[in-house]
């Protein structure tokens, strides 16, 4: 199961946004023999042949899944050699990329981006619009919102890997024993949270001490669209979002209230919590059974999933936090061969691979095939929990956007919003202060940011 920590990655911008429209109308090429780094244009005949030629591509990527899918892909095509290398995940992963990026060399042909994350890299010239490789044929086989998080503009600049629909994981043995119901709104989320805490001051409903992907899929989960614009021009508001009013309502009385557990994500004393139960809950990505499988063995058994609560207790909203895909680097000099990994990656096989390590898929066909809906957890009580995920990819509200450049913003979360978190003020003070430095970034870098 992938970990996608969520202090976001940090990043530069290299270039403006206007740069990708003179890539795009730039004239394609037929396929090379040996496919190498100036083809833009391919078919799929073309593709299939590359693949039967001595060759070797790059894949820089931190998910554990990835090396099984490797060794699946080269058993395929004998003559293909995948250098698989992980050069870390976060800020390691990203800086790493764009300096390889920005140096011209050094950089890998196939690279994991998350999906907050494929804007910046896309617009600033970096990855390889697949729509010449045939890409736009593979939509229906992803989820809309997996899709919509590659497909940018009029390019696609990725194939989907994995995705990440939030839930609510929580603890039926605190629950229960406080005779505390499930909660369906989050008003009734914020009532049981007090009453966990004053049952046992030890013990919270959550943690967070200020996160900038779980404070975007919570916006986005509450209807917000705080981020708006196309290419060069940009517009950011948290101040009068609605989305934005809803969650920071709510939150900041479980901030102020002292209800969110301080303990730090992904820390040996954050599983340590969730094992024992003094944190009863978490709001995060389908992604995160494995995890607690993996971290936190003594809450076997204890744990359960449910949809994430809604405002008005009326039809069901869902967010997505976390996941991503896996994009074509531009300067690759074996593009056919790279794509072709790419197919088999996130295609069927590949898909298949990744969801038995853990991984949540992105791909249609697996999320409805009746082995995997079926699929009972004994460490969730044997609830059947991939129909509760499986649901909430579907409730996903559309609309959201992230900034061309949220790696940086998302950088300078904690100066900001994170302040709001430690010193006990209002969040909303924090998310405007977060706007006011992203737009000044935005502006420095060529983009026009309004903030109507």
């Amino acid at each position: 199961m992938t970990r996608y920590l969520h202090a976001r990655r940090v990043a530069a911008v290299v270039g403006a946004a206007g740069l990708l429209a003179a890539s795009l109308a730039a004239c394609a090429p037929s396929a090379s023999p040996d496919g190498g780094g100036d083809v833009t244009k391919a078919t799929q005949a073309e593709i299939d042949a590359a693949l039967q030629k001595e060759s070797s591509i790059t894949f820089w990527t931190w998910a554990p899944q990835a090396e099984d899918i490797v060794e699946a892909f080269e058993e395929k095509y004998p003559k293909i050699d995948v250098k698989l290398e992980n050069v870390g995940t976060g800020n390691d992963h990203y800086t790493k990329l764009q300096n390889a990026i920005k140096a011209g060399t050094g950089a890998p042909d196939v690279a994991q981006i998350e999906y907050y994350a494929f804007p910046q890299f896309a617009l600033s010239d970096s990855l390889q619009d697949l729509t010449g490789y045939g890409a736009a044929e593979l939509e229906d086989q992803y989820t809309p919102g997996t899709w919509g998080s590659v497909a940018i503009q009029d390019g696609i600049y990725g194939l989907p890997q994995d995705s990440g629909p939030m839930a609510m994981f929580y603890r039926a043995d605190v629950f229960e024993g406080l005779g505390i119901a499930v909660p369906k709104t989050w008003d009734e989320y914020l009532d049981a949270a007090r009453k966990i805490h004053a049952a046992d001051p030890s013990k919270y409903i959550i943690n967070d001490i200020g996160d900038p992907g779980f404070t975007e899929s919570m916006i986005w989960q509450a209807g917000g669209q705080p981020y708006s614009g196309e290419g060069e021009t940009v517009n950011i508001n948290f101040a009068d979002d609605e989305g934005t009013q809803k969650w920071t309502e709510v939150w900041n009385q479980m901030v102020q209230e002292d209800l969110v557990s301080p303990i730090p994500n992904w820390s040996d004393e954050w599983f340590r919590a969730l094992g024992e139960g003094s944190i009863a809950s978490l709001v995060t990505g389908a992604w995160m059974p494995g995890n607690l499988e993996n971290g936190a063995p003594a809450g076997a058994g204890q744990w359960r999933v449910a949809p994430v609560p809604t405002y008005d207790g009326g039809a069901a909203a869902n967010a997505e936090n976390g996941g991503g895909g896996d994009a074509l680097i531009a300067q690759s000099k074996n593009k056919l061969v790279a794509y072709g990994f790419m197919q088999f990656l996130n295609g069927p096989e590949g898909a298949a691979i990744h969801a038995a390590g853990g991984g949540f898929p992105s791909t249609v066909a697996d999320l409805e095939a009746d082995e995997f809906l079926n699929y009972t957890s004994d460490y969730f009580g044997g609830q059947k929990i991939n129909e509760v995920l499986v649901q909430g990819s579907k409730d996903v509200v559309s609309g959201w956007k992230y900034l061309p450049f949220q790696a940086y913003a998302n950088s300078v979360y904690s100066d900001t919003v994170g302040q709001s978190y430690a010193k006990k003020t209002d969040l909303l003070e924090g998310l405007t202060a977060w706007q006011d430095v992203s737009t000044e970034y935005g502006s420095k870098q060529g983009f026009t940011v309004t903030n109507d």
